[in-house]
């Protein structure tokens, strides 16, 4: 049923047109006289009243309530907002001096330069350097840098920041000197947004079949925000085909998912899945892109202030593609455009060497290795 609504002015002339019916004279109804002023008392009590009723049929439904109203409408079907997920990436540990051993504990806080963001060295033990007697990274003799995974103390996408932005080691550490982060981090993710939740209940309702590609799906991004995936049907991990097996690639933007977000997915799909099926889940093969390019610049001087932007606009276009996307060369050249107006031409974009676009396949990402810019 369509709900009328009325404002001040038709509020008060029907209330006038209805008394005035009704009497078997002519009202005095002129600005400043008593009947009128009863008329518009009633009148805003009347529009008091209908905003109150507009305001329960907005909290009511879930296409117009939001925040806690729309949190309390969603905990009917069981259904929780997902929560800020922190960025996380790689930093770079480094010193002068390689003549003794160095520990790198999880833990570890470093910072970006201004102090406004703080991440926290994180426990991987497949990377070589992870010492499992120590519990830590081990820098050994001879080791001047090592690499170790870091993820923001603060979720959200406050944690994204720039290459070459964390450069403060917030513990002291013996044997350490810098660190740094030679990419961006982008992975960083807000609490999920009203619009977000709304069309996430629509896939909600979509997967309630279970054992379908929608139910995976729907499971998969139930685990937390900013994840990308690729669903590989009647194959198995190797690409060949097994009837009854699906595999499942997931990235958090990173690259390298963490263990613990895989086992997290796993246990997702265990809850949907087909049964008498059986499935994997992985983390993608990274693929690291390097680019190079010339530009002509209407201004010679130009080309100082424009490369840092096209280098750190290139970084977070290829970082932010999905698993299996490939990396055509025509939008690195759209992207270097986009970053001055004082660009008149593009030449000698090379990807990995190559003037073709980088084709991967499903089970694979790409991510942004060095990115040189030239002038001519």
């Amino acid at each position: 049923m369509q709900l009328s609504l009325r404002t001040f002015s038709s509020l008060v002339q029907g209330m006038a047109a209805t008394v005035q019916a009704s009497a078997s004279q002519l009202l005095d109804l002129t600005v400043g006289s008593t009947l009128r002023s009863i008329l518009e008392a009633s009148a805003s009590v009347a529009l008091w009243m209908q905003w109150l009723i507009l305001l329960v049929l907005q909290m009511t439904r879930a296409a117009t309530s939001s925040g806690s109203d729309l949190d309390s409408w969603m905990a009917d079907f069981s259904l929780t907002r997902l929560p800020a997920s922190p960025a996380s990436g790689v930093v770079t540990f480094s010193r002068y001096n390689s003549g003794a051993t160095a520990l790198l504990p999880p833990g570890t806080l470093v910072r970006t330069i201004d102090g406004s963001q703080t991440f926290a060295v994180t426990t991987d033990s497949d990377l070589a350097g992870w010492n499992q007697l120590l519990s830590g990274y081990l820098l050994g003799v001879g080791v001047p840098s090592l690499d170790v995974p870091v993820v923001a103390q603060t979720p959200g996408s406050c944690g994204n920041v720039q290459a070459n932005t964390i450069t403060v080691l917030a513990t002291a550490l013996a044997g350490v000197d810098s660190v740094t982060n030679s990419a961006a981090f982008t992975n960083g993710v807000d609490a999920e947004s009203d619009a977000a939740f709304r069309l996430r209940f629509q896939s909600f309702f979509a997967s309630r079949s279970r054992a379908t590609v929608a139910s995976v799906e729907y499971a998969i991004s139930s685990v937390q925000q900013g994840l990308n995936y690729t669903i590989q049907e009647n194959q198995n991990p190797t690409g060949q085909p097994q009837l009854g097996n699906f595999v499942v690639v997931i990235d958090d933007g990173s690259g390298f998912p963490s263990t613990g977000l895989l086992a997290q997915v796993q246990q997702a799909i265990e809850g949907v899945r087909p049964v008498g099926s059986n499935f994997a889940v992985f983390p993608p093969s990274v693929i690291q892109v390097n680019v190079s390019l010339t530009i002509v610049t209407i201004d010679s001087s130009d080309v100082v202030l424009v490369t840092p932007q096209i280098v750190s606009s290139i970084q977070n276009y290829v970082n932010s593609l999905p698993v299996g996307a490939p990396l055509p060369a025509s939008r690195i050249v759209q992207i270097v455009y986009a970053a001055g107006s004082g660009i008149s031409n593009v030449t000698d974009v090379l990807l990995n060497g190559q003037t073709s676009d980088v084709i991967v396949p499903a089970s694979s990402v790409v991510k942004a290795g060095t990115i040189v810019v030239g002038s001519s």
